[in-house]
């Protein structure tokens, strides 16, 4: 009974990443790279959370804020 239910949690758990395999159309592919499509596609909003972090942090990553971390920059 317990190989059985490893060979069905092993199943399982390989499924959905064989099923998620895609070949995608060069056509499609413009669509996909649409800047809505990234996770920073607001580059605004981008800017603000990078500004946040290097706040928090107290150090700047080689980005445009050079200072300490009390945001007064």
């Amino acid at each position: 009974m317990a190989s059985r239910l490893r060979v069905l949690l092993l199943v399982g758990a390989t499924l959905p990443m064989a099923v998620g395999c895609v070949t995608v159309r060069p056509e499609e592919r413009a669509i996909l790279a649409d800047p809505v499509m990234q996770f920073d596609g607001d580059p605004r909003e981008a800017a603000a959370t990078q500004h946040v972090i290097e706040n928090r942090e107290g150090s700047y990553g080689g980005r445009t804020v050079r200072g300490g971390g009390c945001g007064c920059n």
